[in-house]
């Protein structure tokens, strides 16, 4: 893997492909074990956790739904107030539900999702997070229960993660680096 530049600024590789498919299926086979005899709802928090939902569900073997809210927490590598931009279609009550995210940075839109979600009087509500940055934490969440990995405060593109709409493509994860 190389450098890439976006918009002048350098990304190092951080985790393969390969690095991630790996962890990503393990988490998957847990979850499966974890919800062997339920049909489980996945809610995807998008645009970022596309990739990592798609190749998830593949390694879930339980009968499970699907759906996703839109929230917008970032322009460039700055973080911004929050914003849903496209809510849930699903009745959540009575379910154990999944919400997939990409990143957990802060914590603010998890816990933006993790309050809407338990309005709805799910049965349960876990969270699985590919990428936690636990030096940016500003809540603890007990409902994270499954992590791919940890990383520091480095601003992080691909698989999913852009910068400005760019690079959610690349099958690799990069991290922004000084020039």
């Amino acid at each position: 893997m190389k450098k890439i530049e976006i918009d002048g600024l350098l990304f190092e590789p951080l985790f393969e492909d390969e690095q991630i498919q790996k962890r990503v299926r393990l988490m998957g086979i847990d979850i499966s074990l974890r919800y062997e005899h339920k049909q489980p709802v996945f809610i995807g928090v998008l645009n970022g956790c596309f990739m990592f939902m798609a190749d998830l569900l593949k390694q879930i073997d339980v009968p499970c739904e699907m759906s996703f809210i839109k929230l917008a927490s970032y322009i460039g590598t700055g973080q911004t107030e929050l914003n849903e931009l496209l809510g849930l279609g699903i009745d959540l009550e009575g379910r154990d539900v999944i919400i997939v995210e990409d990143i957990v940075d802060s914590g603010h839109s998890l816990k933006h999702t993790l309050d809407a979600v338990k309005r709805l009087n799910p049965a349960s509500v876990i969270a699985c997070a590919l990428l936690v940055k636990p030096e940016a934490l500003q809540y603890h969440f007990e409902e994270l229960m499954y992590v791919g990995f940890e990383i520091s405060k480095e601003f992080v593109v691909g698989y999913g993660m852009d910068y400005n709409g760019l690079c959610r493509n690349l099958p690799d994860i990069y991290k922004n680096v000084p020039v």
